[in-house]
């Protein structure tokens, strides 16, 4: 049986592949664009992955948002992680549902809610921050991620502790992620991860000998890239144009050497 569109959701509307919009149902709401006006109030009831013609006869496809979307499309305070690198952290954290994740910074809540999606709905994520203007904006997409439920936002300086304790997973974005390194291990249950992103070597290299001098094993670092492959027949080729560096991705595992 299909699943139906109902009064607050969010669809994503598909025109073509360059051209999707995010919107949420609700009735008297509409959609400007380009190719006509687009009523949203008439989806309701509708099944995910029918077709709904705007006011100029274009068909737009109304299709399920995937974690992938909101955050591509989210509000930006900040650069955001892209979801290459988001789905390879997830991968590395040993984190599912009912895990307690400190997370720091929050920037503009793309991580956290993609880690609240993960550990929902038993599980909570600690989101630090020091700006307050980045927690509004991360608290919008976080509600509009359906996730703001399992998120506790913090405005604090992650730099001066962790209040939690016994935590599944530290991940860190943030400038100066060796300075909270001590912090992270102390919080982690033995045998968890800590995941560090960052933009620079420098920053890598100063988080990398901190861990290992803390007592983390497996410290290792990746760089992720992901190109699309354009597909049409007799003339199939990679995309010209990607999204090259994004950063670094530090993890590290929390072990007990006294025992």
């Amino acid at each position: 049986m299909s699943e139906t569109i109902a009064s607050g959701d969010y669809v994503l509307l598909f025109l073509d592949e360059k051209r999707k919009w995010l919107v949420r149902v609700r009735e008297g709401e509409v959609l400007h664009t380009h190719k006509g006006v687009v009523d949203l109030g008439s989806l309701m009831g509708m099944p995910y992955g029918c077709m709904v013609k705007s006011s100029k006869g274009e068909e737009f496809f109304v299709v399920k948002p995937t974690l992938a979307d909101f955050a591509l499309k989210a509000k930006r305070a900040t650069q955001i992680i892209y979801p290459k690198d988001l789905g390879f952290i997830l991968m590395n954290l040993a984190v599912g549902r009912g895990s307690r994740v400190v997370e720091a910074g929050t920037g503009s809540g793309v991580l956290t809610g993609v880690l609240a999606s993960w550990v929902m709905p038993e599980g909570r994520v600690y989101s630090y921050e020091v700006r307050e203007e980045f927690l509004k904006v991360a608290r919008k997409n976080l509600e509009r991620m359906g996730v703001m439920d399992y998120v506790e936002l913090k405005n604090k300086d992650v730099v001066e502790g962790i209040e939690e304790g016994d935590v599944d997973a530290v991940v860190l974005d943030m400038a100066t992620p060796w300075l909270v390194v001590g912090h992270a291990y102390r919080v982690l249950k033995a045998g968890r991860v800590m995941a560090s992103f960052s933009p620079t070597i420098e920053q890598v290299q100063k988080t990398v000998l901190e861990m290992e001098k803390v007592g983390f094993v497996d410290v290792r670092t990746y760089e992720c890239f992901l190109r699309e492959m354009i597909v049409k027949e007799g003339r199939t080729r990679p995309e010209s144009f990607i999204v090259g560096h994004t950063g670094y991705i530090t993890f590290g595992r929390k072990v007990i050497r006294d025992i």
